[in-house]
């Protein structure tokens, strides 16, 4: 999985006075959970753009001068006016420690459905994985070439190597369906067979 060098600076004091004061100079509070104790820290709101705004999942390097520690992102507040983001939690990680992350689908293949005048739905836009750090994938790959019109493509379906799909084994990653212009060829097709 790739990662995200993000430098940041401890901070001492929290609580809401501190927060505001940071906030107010333009840094992110920060709290890295999953060590001995939570480490608070902030870092300027630009160095998240490659982290939060995209649909790729990365593992984030903090680098607080004197100690780096591997996370991941956890949780994000956003302003509910403004979008400008509040607070951000990370996770450690532990390298023989399992974690859980939504990780993105990415489709292969052209599907047989589709060529002969289908639509390919994409019903699940991210996985939830369960793997060790270094086996998490960067994007959970399905291959949809053998989808028929009206087939689905299950969760069993799904290739795995070194990490578990943590969904029930009847949920529908993707699915061909019928476009409306050839349900609709197909019911005049029918209506001039009656005649």
């Amino acid at each position: 999985m790739k990662s995200i060098s993000i430098k940041g600076q401890k901070r001492e004091s929290v609580g809401k006075v501190a927060t505001k004061a940071v906030r107010n100079a333009g840094l992110v509070p920060c709290v890295i959970y999953g060590g001995d104790k939570p480490v608070h820290f902030t870092a300027e709101e630009k160095a998240f753009r490659n982290l939060v705004y995209t649909p790729n999942v990365h593992t984030v390097a903090v680098d607080l001068g004197d100690q780096k520690i591997d996370t991941i992102l956890q949780d994000i507040q956003f302003h509910p006016v403004t979008d400008r983001i509040l607070h951000i939690d990370f996770y450690q990680l532990n390298q023989d420690k399992e974690i859980t992350m939504d990780v993105p689908v990415k489709v292969t293949g052209s599907a047989k459905g589709v060529l002969a005048g289908g639509v390919l739905r994409l019903n699940q836009r991210k996985l939830k994985v369960r793997a060790l750090p270094a086996n998490l994938p960067d994007f959970v790959q399905i291959n949809v070439s053998d989808l028929d019109m009206g087939n689905k493509l299950y969760v069993t379906q799904v290739e795995t190597d070194n990490f578990k799909i943590l969904h029930a084994e009847n949920t529908v990653v993707a699915q061909v369906r019928m476009s409306r212009a050839a349900m609709k060829a197909a019911q005049d097709a029918a209506k001039a067979e009656k005649e």
